[in-house]
């Protein structure tokens, strides 16, 4: 084999069950990527992949290669980088998943340095707020909020974001301002339900209760229930009921008085935030470079 090209798009292909996802991802046309693989496949004299008019599946001699040519291209990867030393130009694609507010209100606005320091680097960003799979969809690196889910990742955690409750300035003149939580009980405040499933059981107001750092929830009356982070807080800002919020995201509306902080003792609590990985093995430096920048960048909001 002349070139490592065919094993990079074996290895998309195996890993998103697609040659369509796995063009897309590399940039190339699902054509090449099929050429490719067959090309590979009549180089090692057997058959990787079992091809369907719906799915791409390994064979068992396709799962005995993927797994070697992971570590082969790993291999390759550090071999390239072993004597450039930290100070050598960084290149190639890094494709990551980032939480959608975040990537709007804090890594992205940061970006600019980071790429001015690396800019021979090709980076593929996406934002959103479900959680993706890393492998089937072809990420070098996520960075989740809460748990991993996930015994076969590798995580590297960063902190726990701060959490702030809060209300727009017209909701606290309507209803009062809550400052303990008899208040909530009592005064009949509402809250911004957020659940990633739409109709599911509200989560309550998390609130601190006692020594220990120990939490409960309260639950309270709300009538908007939401799936999307944006839409949640933009409902908190319109005056529909108090929100619990990472501060990272409604930082700038507390600091332009368009929401309150309340009941700063009663915080709910911090949510785990970290890095994760598919592979620890031989991470590659564009990947350790841009964990290493993430954290920089994310460590004024960690406690």
């Amino acid at each position: 084999m002349q070139n490592l090209e065919p094993i990079l798009i074996f290895i998309r292909v195996a890993e998103m069950g697609s040659f369509t996802r796995a063009a897309d991802s590399l940039g190339i046309q699902k054509g090449r990527a099929s050429t490719a693989v067959r090309r590979l496949e009549e180089d090692v004299g057997v058959r990787l992949l079992h091809r369907t008019t719906r799915s791409v599946q390994l064979t068992e001699d396709g799962r005995a290669f993927h797994t070697r040519a992971r570590d082969v291209l790993a291999d390759v990867d550090e071999l390239h980088s072993m004597f450039a030393g930290e100070s050598a130009a960084l290149r190639g694609r890094l494709r990551i998943d980032l939480p959608t507010e975040m990537a709007r209100t804090t890594i992205v606005p940061a970006l600019p340095d980071f790429l001015a320091r690396h800019p021979e680097l090709e980076v593929e960003l996406s934002s959103t707020d479900r959680q993706v799979d890393l492998v089937q969809e072809g990420f070098d690196c996520v960075l989740r909020i809460g748990p991993i889910g996930d015994e076969t990742l590798v995580a590297r955690r960063l902190g726990r974001l701060r959490m702030v409750n809060a209300a727009s300035p017209a909701y606290l003149a309507r209803q009062g301002i809550p400052r303990s939580i008899d208040d909530l009980r009592q005064k009949r405040h509402r809250t911004i339900h957020y659940n990633r499933k739409l109709g599911a059981e509200p989560y309550g107001w998390e609130y601190p209760d006692g020594a220990g750092g120990t939490y409960a929830t309260l639950p309270l009356a709300g009538v908007l229930q939401v799936n999307s982070v944006q839409t949640y807080e933009a409902a908190g800002l319109a005056g529909l009921g108090l929100i619990q919020a990472a501060l990272i995201g409604v930082r700038q509306h507390l600091e332009a008085g368009t929401l309150v902080e309340i009941m700063p003792d009663l915080r709910p609590e911090p949510l785990d935030v970290s890095l994760v990985v598919a592979h620890r093995k031989n991470l590659s430096r564009r990947v350790r470079a841009f964990m290493d920048w993430t954290e920089s960048v994310l460590s004024p909001y960690l406690e």
